[in-house]
């Protein structure tokens, strides 16, 4: 069993640069296909509340699907690191690094304020309990450079509080704040959306995703509204001038 573990599993490499916080996260092949490895640091590895806590992990990313978050596909023994989350490979660099090394382009910085608020609004709409979203946690895929989220819930509650909607909105104007000060001439409404998102009374926060969305869109709801009633008054004095004396008779 032993020589058949060490057969189907090769190449395994630590990635520190991803590790989170009770997490070593590993790349390997299994069965010479690219994986992604996260397994509990030394520490926490015979602590029978974290392999509660990674059992649970599994449990509640297992059935998550989105294009922008990374799906997990297996939970198994892996020889030298032990109980391992086996999840899709990501092979790119986070946002970390870009930041980092100043390589920052515009398409990133897109699919920050899309990709980003749309694995977000995933995220709340299935009540996923996790830790604060981070550069750290944010990939770039090498050739597409789509935008992957890896850390995205360790718990499900049963319905989600309005602090842990201010929390995220907070993270990704962190997120946001960091990014644009490394863009020269960054559009000033930006700036403020990453300004409110962080203020420090969440009531004066965005309230939800999709005022957030909204608000990067350069849309608003009561825009809409005003639309709304706009086209309705004009339908109402069209109907009071065709009944009225001056409309055209048949």
């Amino acid at each position: 069993m032993a020589a058949a573990d060490n057969e189907k599993w090769t190449e395994i490499e630590h990635l520190p640069e991803w590790d989170e916080e009770f997490y070593d996260v590993y790349t390997a092949k299994k069965h010479g296909k690219w994986v992604m490895l996260k397994t509990l640091k030394e520490l926490y590895k015979d602590d029978p509340r974290f392999r509660a806590m990674i059992e649970k992990e599994f449990d509640v990313r297992y059935n998550l699907a989105h294009s922008n978050i990374v799906m997990i596909n297996d939970f198994e023994d892996v020889p030298t690191l032990g109980r391992c989350i086996i999840f899709d490979d990501v092979y790119g660099d986070s946002l970390r690094k870009i930041l980092n090394q100043h390589k920052l382009t515009s398409d990133n910085v897109e699919k920050i304020c899309t990709q980003l608020v749309d694995a977000i609004d995933y995220i709340q709409r299935n009540h996923l309990v996790h830790f604060p979203i981070r550069p750290e946690t944010i990939i770039f895929t090498e050739n597409i450079g789509n935008l992957k989220l890896i850390d995205v819930g360790f718990d499900q509650s049963s319905h989600l509080t309005p602090a842990e909607a201010h929390e995220d909105i907070y993270s990704f104007g962190k997120v946001l704040s960091e990014v644009l000060a490394q863009v020269d001439d960054a559009p000033a409404y930006l700036q403020r959306i990453a300004d409110r998102c962080t203020d420090p009374d969440p009531r004066r926060r965005f309230q939800s995703v999709h005022a957030l969305r909204m608000a990067l869109a350069h849309r608003s709801d009561n825009k809409f509204y005003i639309a709304v009633i706009i086209f309705l008054l004009a339908m109402i004095a069209l109907l009071v001038w065709f009944s009225s004396a001056w409309a055209p008779k048949a």
